[in-house]
């Protein structure tokens, strides 16, 4: 297990936990990150990673990608 932030590009990934507080949970499951759905980071700019979730494009933060274990 590992945090998203150091995922492959490119490469589909299944949410396997998310950490943080409960508004960070919250946040998350918001932009559709959920346990055993999949994920993909599909660019990695200045610090932020724009990843695929739920057939749309999120960027997220580095600090948010590190609580998405994968």
């Amino acid at each position: 297990m590992m945090p998203l932030s150091f995922a492959e590009t490119g490469r589909t990934q299944i949410i396997k936990r998310i950490g943080g507080s409960p508004e960070v949970k919250k946040h998350l499951e918001d932009l559709g990150f959920h346990v055993g759905g999949e994920v993909c980071v599909v660019n990695a700019l200045n610090g932020n990673l724009i990843v695929s979730v739920k057939d749309c494009r999120v960027a997220v933060s580095r600090e948010l990608a590190s609580k998405i274990m994968i």
